[in-house]
């Protein structure tokens, strides 16, 4: 185990070695953590998975039983699987400014970072704790946190304030879309392709469902982005997987679809999802039953992810921007565990080192540079707890 003051980088190395792809366990990564921050007389609190293989981590450095101010990152990154790395992906590899690593951008960077200022925070004899949220299977539709958060409040302390440490250049964000995953099934009847009267096309019915997806789609283009912040300047529907069929000459009895929609704050995903489901039953299945009375169409969730609506004013906003230095904030399209925080009643920003730009790419990398403003924040942040 690390002894004594470890830089950023040096644990960051360590964070990157351990491969927390998210179809594998994290518990030696939360073990690590764990046993760091005991070394500094820091108690840590685990919430185990459903599964047991996976666990969060929950800490509070400063006064305890009361609210302050919570970090929190994931510990899963996306898998390596066939991009063209030019380096050892769970190495991390200095080259010039930039440290390259799966993680070392989203979002291990800012995990280290915040575990290199242990020991500068349990010096600082905080008021105002500082507490450290590391979640599992964000990659995978942002769930592994919510058992974890569920308990904020209840038998772990509320914060006051939450920052997720996602990576967004430093810069303070303030709001984000939500993202749905659902997956559609169509079951018709199999027959012998010339003979197609006899059977019932799953493949066809589902090409009718992803051109109604597609007209929500455009709906939702033309509607646009009131509020002017989000690029692309909408919600969105997109239609990711398509699953059917069996052989070249057999009418498919099945055919999966998965799609997914990323809403504004706001949007009312509800009413899409019961419009979606009219026209599957009442224009689409009927066609299907004709040839096939047992046929069905049914919708499953896969997971949601609320989004960050701006809460102008808020104690985590005013602190973010006060420590980054900024006067305004930013909005993002993609999703985070922010919205999860902000459904507990705690106020939420995301801020963290590291270009978005970077992230799920081969070969990515976070620049030292956003490392070491990421310290300046969070020292500024240390200030303010032991003001």
């Amino acid at each position: 185990m690390l002894a004594g003051r470890t830089t950023t980088e040096e644990l960051l190395a360590y964070l990157v070695a351990f491969d927390t792809t998210s179809r594998n366990s994290n518990l030696e990564l939360i073990g690590f953590v764990r046993d760091y921050l005991a070394a500094f007389g820091i108690e840590s609190t685990t919430v185990p998975s459903e599964a047991g293989d996976k666990a969060s981590l929950f800490a509070t450095i400063g006064p305890a039983g009361i609210g302050g101010v919570c970090l929190s990152g994931h510990s899963d990154v996306v898998p390596v699987d066939g991009q063209p790395w030019t380096s050892e992906p769970f190495t991390l590899t200095p080259k010039d400014d930039r440290l390259y690593g799966r993680g070392s951008c989203d979002m291990k960077g800012f995990l280290a970072t915040c575990l290199a200022m242990v020991p500068e925070m349990t010096a600082a004899r905080l008021a105002t704790p500082i507490h450290f949220l590391v979640s599992y299977d964000e990659e995978i539709g942002c769930m592994g946190v919510v058992p974890a958060v569920r308990r904020l409040g209840v038998d772990l302390p509320l914060p006051r304030a939450c920052i997720v440490g996602e990576p967004t250049s430093m810069r303070v964000v303030d709001a984000h879309k939500s993202g749905m995953a659902y997956v559609t099934t169509v079951r018709g009847r199999e027959a012998h392709s010339s003979m197609p009267q006899l059977g019932a096309n799953a493949i066809f019915a589902a090409a009718e469902l992803v051109g109604e997806l597609d007209r929500a789609r455009a709906e939702l283009v033309a509607a646009g982005d009131p509020s002017g912040r989000f690029d692309p300047p909408s919600s969105t529907v997109q239609v990711t997987v398509i699953h059917g069929g069996t052989a070249g000459n057999i009418v498919p009895r099945e055919c999966a679809i998965r799609w997914n929609v990323r809403g504004l704050p706001g949007f009312d995903e509800d009413a899409l999802l019961a419009r979606f489901d009219r026209f599957a039953q009442t224009v689409v299945l009927p066609k299907l039953k004709e040839t096939a009375p047992e046929a069905e169409i049914f919708t499953d969730f896969i997971y949601k992810v609320p989004p960050l609506a701006p809460q102008t004013g808020s104690e985590a906003e005013l602190l973010a921007l006060r420590l980054a230095g900024q006067n305004r904030t930013f909005a993002v399209s993609y999703a985070t565990e922010g919205g999860h925080f902000q459904a507990q009643g705690i106020p939420t920003v995301i801020c963290g080192p590291g270009s978005i730009d970077q992230a799920h790419k081969p070969d990515e990398f976070i620049e030292v540079s956003q490392l070491r403003a990421c310290e300046r924040f969070l020292r500024g942040l240390i200030a303010e707890c032991a003001g």
